[in-house]
Order: structure tokens, then C-alpha cells, then sequence
């Protein structure tokens, strides 16, 4: 269902699933500076969906040009594991299927060789690098998976 109610539930579960990145990224997840106030802003600019209640599980979508962007999914780590990121990530394609968007795209940091072993398995490709302002070296990879819209 979107989130419109408990923002804080979702920032709260947001900042927990993102806690295992504290020290192994460089530089530091953009999550430290999300706020209920950003969350809300999502809601207006793209979506913010989530799983349950209190939320177990979210994910923001973002229109773009030429793909559905996929931001922010997080899953509790005691609800991991359940298929739940697998549900987000339909609920992803449904949505940029009816946007008309070819595409669902997604950022991951390099450090994060498991997310990328996850998102391989959920048929995301690697399709670039990118460096975040001020490196001279990549920070993130692009994934993007065909919606066959």
C-alpha cells in the first residue's frame, strides 16, 4: 500500500535496514539525510510503498525519462528472507508497466557485493559506474531490469 500515514515508521525502518552499511561505504548512505519532511516530498514527486503495519518493508519509486527508478528499499531484518523485496519489485514493474517506462533502474554501491548478487538474481543487469562528487573512483553501480512494457 503507499505510505501516507506513519512516515516515522518508515524512516525508522529505513534507517535499521541501511545500519549495515555504517562504516563500509564511503561516502555515507544518503539515509542520513532523509526526513519524514523528504519522505513526504516523495510521496508528492514519485511514490512511497510499503509492506505491513508498522511497516516491514518499503521502496520508493521515481519516474524518470526512461525508467522507473527504484530508491530506499528496505526490509526488516527479522522479515528477510520472506519474498518481500521479490513483492516490491513486482509491485515496481506493475507500476512502470502502467507508466508506460521500459525500464526499472536502480543504484547499489560498489561495497555491496551481496545487494548486487540480489539484484542479479532479480534479473537486474549491471548497465554503468558512476562516482559520487568528489571521488575518483566509482561509488555505485547502475542496475536496470526490461519491464517488456
Amino acid at each position: 500500500m503507499p505510505a501516507t500515514d506513519d512516515l516515522g515508521a518508515v524512516l525508522s525502518l529505513i534507517r535499521a535496514s541501511f545500519a549495515y552499511m555504517e562504516g563500509r561505504i564511503d561516502p555515507p548512505s544518503s539515509m542520513h539525510r532523509l526526513t519524514e519532511d523528504s519522505i513526504a516530498a516523495q510521496c508528492q514527486t514519485g511514490e512511497v510503498w510499503v509492506i505491513g503495519h508498522p511497516p516491514v518493508a518499503c521502496i520508493f519509486l521515481t519516474p524518470r525519462a526512461d525508467a522507473l527508478y527504484l530508491g530506499k528499499l528496505a526490509v526488516a531484518a527479522d522479515c528477510r528472507g520472506q519474498g518481500l523485496a521479490r513483492d516490491l519489485i513486482a509491485l515496481a514493474e506493475d507500476r512502470a508497466r502502467a507508466m508506460r517506462l521500459p525500464a526499472l533502474e536502480l543504484q547499489t554501491r560498489i561495497e555491496l557485493v551481496e545487494d548486487h548478487a540480489v539484484f542479479a538474481r532479480l534479473g537486474f543487469l549491471v548497465t554503468g559506474q558512476t562516482a559520487h562528487a568528489g571521488f575518483d573512483r566509482p561509488t555505485s553501480l547502475t542496475m536496470r531490469r526490461d519491464t517488456s512494457c
